[in-house]
């Protein structure tokens, strides 16, 4: 089975629902997922900012927008959506232990559910080295 290798490092809405995106087309294909979460990105997946709804990274003046369009096109928020990839196909999601020190998530239970663990950045070098796609957002 082939695997996707994913280095999120923004936390942002766009990139978190365009990873979702990739994650759902990898899905699709009956591949692996594994997920990185680097230094911003681990403060989305702390517990309490599910909703969290205040950066974008490419092009924040579009914001209103990008939501209002969201809802019109009926695509769910990013942990529903990463939840139901999980459902799908073997997916694993890292926080690294930078990350989860940054905005203080020191145990599994200050992250949210979709969290498998924590992990180094040699381990992620490893994944994706050895990844049949890496994508790093």
């Amino acid at each position: 089975m082939s695997k996707l290798v994913i280095g999120l490092s923004s936390g942002s809405i766009d990139k978190l629902v365009g990873a979702g995106v990739m994650m759902s087309g990898a899905a699709a294909d009956d591949m692996d997922i594994e997920v990185y979460v680097l230094l911003t990105a681990g403060r989305a997946f702390l517990k309490g900012n599910e909703n969290l709804s205040d950066s974008l990274v490419e092009y924040p003046h579009l914001k209103d927008e990008m939501y209002a369009r969201m809802k019109e096109l009926g695509i769910d928020n990013w942990i529903e959506a990463w939840q139901e990839v999980k459902d799908l196909t073997n997916t694993k999601i890292f926080i690294c232990s930078l990350a989860g020190k940054m905005w203080g998530g020191d145990k599994l239970e200050d992250f949210n559910s979709l969290v498998d663990g924590f992990t180094g950045i040699f381990q992620y070098v490893q994944a994706a080295q050895a990844a049949d796609l890496h994508i790093s957002l």
